[in-house]
């Protein structure tokens, strides 16, 4: 701050020098999945791209900056078995005069079963997937309401995939438009005192089954209508102690009674909820739900739903008290610990559902935001409440260690 007196006026003019820091992540990580092994990830992030400075080669030292547009590239691998790629591009201020956010991304996954990785005569499952999306701020009926509409289109090819009934050679298409409606009141993103959050998404693909004429087959182009309410609220109890309460739900039905619900797009419950457990979960078009305390949803371990099929539920809910408390609150490492009760469950049938009938569990934990690398997270959770396994008598003795990484929406 510099102040410049002009004393023939008796004002005072005042400059600021602005200096840019950098705000773009970098993440190298790896992890060890029971049934896969070792996986290794590797992402980058750059905050504040510039898409029309990157046709000079001289902007890229080392990448064009200055327009807050978002790139993302992750890659996550463990060798032949298991390698996922994405790419997103977000524009925050489409047209330069309103905040009017403009997304593109495309993904690909590839998963081999077994030992046998050849690719005519082993099992696998690939998914090439693409979306585009513009969302916008409303006005009323206030200003933390927001907008965001996309369409969506992912294609699974399945060969010799025992992991959904009834369906294991073949490819599947899902052609999904999407609308969000949500309201974000909170004061901080990294330590939230106070405010909440509020999103009623409905994601919904085109009535194949009610066209008439010839009608595809359940699994040649998914058909389904799903509805997915989320809830936050934060609020101060006692100095710098604060009291997050959260509840969601969702479910996923089809348009024709005659017609069943696909293998696709279903919930499964369990663990930390980041979509690994084991064999069955490198799916993309399956909700992973966190539930701590519980073992992540795979072949031999998971909540009812995922237990007795492969293909998961159609209908949860979960309900969470957590208390949070911050050890730091230093922008550059935010640090704080917290101690939880959650309670869920989901069910594959809606003549099933009993919104009583729930898996509880309480722990422990930590979690640490870094501008570098984002927010990682530490829990310790005991699930109070046996769950259903294939082996006799078999019941959980054990609390579970849940590692997190990124902002955990349900």
């Amino acid at each position: 701050m510099n102040p410049v007196p002009n004393q023939a006026d008796g004002t005072v003019d005042i400059n600021y020098t602005v200096e840019e820091k950098p705000s773009d992540q970098i993440t190298l990580s790896g992890g060890w999945g029971g049934y896969a092994g070792f996986i290794g990830t590797v992402g980058l992030v750059f905050n504040n791209f510039s898409l029309r400075k990157a046709s000079s080669l001289r902007n890229w030292t080392p990448v064009p900056a200055g327009d807050g547009q978002r790139l993302a590239l992750n890659v996550q691998a463990n060798g032949l078995q298991y390698q996922a790629y994405s790419f997103s591009f977000t524009e925050p201020w489409l047209g330069g005069r309103k905040p009017n956010s403009f997304s593109f991304s495309l993904n690909k996954s590839i998963q081999r079963l077994g030992t046998n990785f050849d690719p005519k005569t082993g099992s696998s499952i690939k998914v090439n997937s693409a979306s585009v999306s513009l969302g916008r701020r409303l006005r009323w009926p206030d200003d933390y309401f927001t907008l965001s509409n996309s369409l969506s289109f992912s294609q699974y090819k399945l060969q010799n995939y025992t992991y959904f009934e009834n369906f294991n050679n073949g490819n599947a298409n899902n052609f999904t438009f999407n609308t969000t409606l949500a309201r974000n009141s909170i004061d901080n993103p990294t330590f939230t005192r106070r405010g909440s959050t509020l999103s009623l998404s409905v994601n919904l693909t085109p009535p194949y089954s009610v066209f008439k004429g010839s009608h595809p087959s359940v699994n040649e182009w998914v058909e389904f209508h799903k509805w997915m309410f989320d809830a936050s609220w934060f609020s101060p109890l006692v100095g710098k102690l604060v009291l997050n309460t959260r509840a969601h739900f969702g479910f996923i039905g089809s348009y024709n009674s005659s017609r069943q619900i696909g293998p696709f797009e279903r919930f499964k419950l369990g663990g930390s909820g980041l979509g690994y457990g084991g064999a069955s979960n490198f799916l993309v078009g399956t909700e992973y739900v966190g539930l701590r305390g519980y073992d992540d949803p795979n072949g031999t371990e998971s909540l009812p739903a995922s237990r007795q099929s492969s293909n998961g539920g159609v209908v949860y809910n979960k309900y969470v008290l957590e208390m949070r408390y911050p050890v730091s609150l230093n922008p550059a490492a935010t640090v704080y610990v917290l101690g939880f009760a959650e309670a869920g469950n989901s069910f594959e049938k809606y003549t099933d559902y009993n919104p009583y009938k729930l898996y509880r569990s309480a722990g422990l934990g930590a979690r640490i935001f870094m501008s570098a690398f984002g927010l990682l997270g530490f829990d310790y959770g005991w699930g109070f409440d046996n769950v259903p396994v294939y082996t006799a008598g078999q019941k959980q003795t054990t609390g579970r260690f849940h590692f997190i990484i990124g902002q955990q929406i349900r």
